[in-house]
């Protein structure tokens, strides 16, 4: 890669899926009544993306375009693949 190229930062969500991390909004837990509306309401649009392989949902990852995806992996297991890609992005340039 050239100096100034940038990589298409894919952070792994468990089970093989990934997210790209540039359009990632926010990351949360699943356990409050406003993530439980924001679930049911992206279900009714077609938002919803399960990527939970029929696990217990233990985050939901929110995307700029109102897709609301959901991981069995922890929070701040997610957090540390996001923060450890910007890392890698960082020593490539």
């Amino acid at each position: 890669m050239k100096k100034g190229d940038v990589a298409p930062v894919l952070v792994n969500i468990g089970f093989g899926n990934v997210v790209y991390a540039p359009k990632v909004v926010a990351i949360v837990t699943p356990g409050s009544a406003p993530m439980k509306r924001l679930r049911e309401e992206a279900k009714k649009e077609g938002k919803l993306v399960d990527a939970t392989e029929g696990r217990r949902t233990r985050s939901i990852i929110v995307t700029d375009s109102n897709h609301i995806i959901l991981s069995a992996l922890q929070v701040e297991t997610i957090t540390q693949r996001f923060l450890e890609g910007k890392v890698n992005l960082g020593e490539e340039e």
